[in-house]
């Protein structure tokens, strides 16, 4: 026996016509699509110390950090630092210089930084600091496009021997798109694009191609339960069935994130931003971008077999010969009168 759920968030029997929006769908993907793309170039990603190289160094100070005194302590020793910024709590600040040539050179700026906050901000304290090289980040950023690049060919590989080809397209680029939009995304609100950024973009990936897996796979079987159906209407239908279940997921991951988002502070918030909008941009491309796509490529090779005419050959057999119709049974009238005539040529043979 089983319990039906209180709370749905489609009712059941719903026949949302999604496909009527397949083109406007497709055009506004395309636009965003593009406009991250400019904005990658320009003004481009906020690169962190992983990617661009540099110092970083977290600093506390005694009480409410102070910028002002904090950025006169540092311009008064001639400090070129690249940024001052709030990092956690009111009294924790990060400070980010430049990347050095050599590791003496770190050492002797991280020295400098020191004595100009024991002069400028009485009280404060240096509690970590991060160097990268510049050899080091050209590295990493190159290792981390390379990893987004091989986890679209796999993504692909394994859908392609899933499904047919049309539905590995399909989602391929459906992904492609989710990832300029996030990548605008970073460039727009001008998160850090570090190693975090990419494993958020990797897991927001591999989300979004689980929840297209799940409507591909109910079309799939659709497909061949209803073998007449114009794939169109199957397609629609194989949403509308899935739906349920991809709002439900959907709206879990979204929760989980959110509290991520606003109390987890600047070492993961950026992370989970980059979550909330993956899900919403997730979401939607499997409803409105990858299933336009398969709609596009298999409305003539999906449904061949269905479209096709089928030619149905009769072989007429030569008709039975009429068989000759049964003389009726006499009646018993016929009978008693054929007896009578036979007595009485008998009689008149006697008499003779």
């Amino acid at each position: 026996m089983f319990i039906r759920p209180r709370l749905r968030l489609v009712p059941d029997g719903t026949r949302i016509q999604f496909m009527r929006g397949r083109f406007m769908g497709l055009i506004v993907s395309a636009i965003l699509s593009s406009a991250s793309v400019v904005l990658f170039f320009y003004p481009g990603l906020n690169l962190g110390i992983d990617f661009s190289g540099g110092v970083v160094m977290e600093v506390r100070t005694n009480g409410p950090a102070n910028f002002d005194q904090i950025r006169a302590a540092l311009s008064s020793e001639h400090i070129p630092q690249q940024g001052v910024q709030r990092f956690g709590d009111p009294s924790e600040v990060l400070i980010r210089l430049g990347a050095q040539s050599s590791e003496q050179a770190t050492q002797a700026a991280v020295g400098r930084v020191r004595d100009a906050l024991e002069k400028g901000v009485p009280g404060s304290k240096i509690e970590r600091t991060d160097a990268v090289g510049a050899s080091v980040s050209a590295e990493l950023f190159r290792n981390g496009l390379l990893a987004l690049g091989i986890s679209l060919l796999m993504i692909l590989v394994y859908i392609w021997f899933r499904f047919e080809w049309q539905f590995a397209v399909g989602a391929v680029v459906t992904l492609i798109l989710d990832v300029t939009k996030a990548i605008g995304f970073l460039a727009l609100t001008r998160i850090e694009f570090d190693l975090v950024m990419v494993a958020a973009i990797l897991t927001v990936l591999g989300y979004s191609t689980n929840d297209k897996v799940v409507v591909y796979d109910r079309v799939r079987e659709n497909l061949r339960k209803y073998k007449s159906m114009p794939l169109r209407e199957l397609i629609d239908l194989s949403i509308n069935e899935t739906l349920n279940r991809t709002l439900g997921t959907s709206m879990t991951v979204f929760l989980a994130s959110l509290p991520l988002a606003l109390f987890g502070g600047e070492s993961i918030s950026g992370f989970a931003w980059v979550m909330l909008f993956g899900i919403v941009v997730g979401t939607s491309s499997s409803i409105f971008i990858a299933a336009p796509i398969l709609l596009f490529l298999g409305e003539r090779r999906l449904r061949r077999d269905a479209a096709a005419p089928r030619s149905v050959v009769t072989t007429s057999a030569p008709s039975p010969a009429p068989s000759p119709a049964p003389s009726p049974a006499p009646t018993a009238a016929k009978q008693g009168a054929t007896a009578a005539k036979t007595s009485a040529k008998a009689k008149a043979a006697t008499r003779r």
